[in-house]
């Protein structure tokens, strides 16, 4: 059975055109009421147009569905606050968001000029944060909240000549992982989607059989997972091409070196074991990362491995 978002109410941002688009399609089509919201700028974040997210609103209501546009910027939070002040007069609540909206800047980092890195990371990230922030209140009050962060494999794995993007993706990564845990008691689900697709950013980058291949609304599906009743918590779901993956952040077995001078070489020495992959994690939360680092230093203690035996 597809996912049936009946009587949900969702905002996708960056909704105009490409993935945040089809987002707002599939999810208008899977029964939600969706706000299209798009500032209607270029790909660098210059102009503004709210013709774009029209032209979605009004496809969507064409088809049967209920929809807004909305032309909030979402480096605004008074923008932003406003938008979904207006989504709650309108249908009282919000129970999904998907943060698309993004621009890009690429340079190498010795040509980036740091007012580019920073505009970068205003959009992708504080954008994403001022969107969640607006509604997180409102989902808590419900507890009820499916989030959607857009991050990116160059964010993930890294990407030549997108530092600021790059540095933007793996943020909101980090928010997601804190996020859903502070989220969940109030069943407010927070996710990540890193598609794949051939979107304006991409334009003169891929050849057109590649691009014709990554289509945008391939990734959608994945979105409308995300945020569905039963989405899970704290994923990081990578999709394109009508195929899907799953990122994660693990952590190594490693080993105990104890303390001492001669410990920096160690360290060096034996990379190989400390990044050896087998029996590697998903750490639960951020503290798992010491209380491993603890249990081995009791057990290097108890075993008598201290710095210099390890020396």
């Amino acid at each position: 059975m597809p996912v049936n978002l009946s009587g949900r109410v969702a905002i996708v941002t960056g909704a105009g055109g490409g993935l945040g688009r089809e987002h707002a399609l599939l999810l208008a089509r899977l029964g939600a009421r969706v706000v299209v919201n798009d500032l209607g700028s270029t790909v660098s974040g210059s102009g503004a147009s709210s013709s774009a997210a029209q032209q979605v609103a009004d496809e969507i209501v064409a088809a049967g569905g209920e929809a807004i546009a909305n032309g909030a910027s979402v480096t605004d939070f008074g923008q932003v606050q406003q938008m979904v002040a207006d989504t709650l007069a309108r249908w009282s609540k919000v129970d999904i968001l998907v943060n698309n909206a993004g621009i890009l800047r690429d340079k190498t980092f010795a040509k980036m000029d740091l007012a580019d890195f920073r505009l970068v990371l205003d959009v992708h990230l504080m954008g994403a944060v001022h969107c969640t922030k607006a509604v997180w209140e409102p989902m808590r009050a419900r507890n009820y909240g499916r989030i959607v962060m857009t991050t990116s494999s160059s964010g993930l794995y890294g990407n030549f000549g997108q530092s600021n993007y790059g540095a933007a993706k793996m943020a909101l990564v980090g928010l997601m992982q804190t996020l859903a845990l502070e989220g969940a008691r109030h069943d407010i689900r927070v996710n990540c989607i890193a598609p794949t697709a051939a979107t304006r950013m991409l334009e003169g980058v891929l050849p057109p059989d590649t691009l014709k291949a990554l289509d945008p609304a391939a990734v959608s599906p994945a979105v409308a997972a995300l945020a569905a009743e039963d989405a899970p918590n704290r994923t990081i779901l990578c999709a394109g091409g009508g195929s899907f993956e799953a990122a994660h952040v693990t952590l190594t077995r490693g080993i105990h070196l104890g303390r001492g001078d001669a410990v920096s070489h160690l360290v060096g020495n034996r990379l190989a074991e400390i990044t050896d992959r087998t029996g590697e994690i998903v750490p639960a939360n951020g503290f798992k990362q010491g209380e491993v680092e603890l249990a081995k230093a009791k057990t290097g203690l108890t075993m008598g491995s201290g710095a210099g035996r390890n020396a």
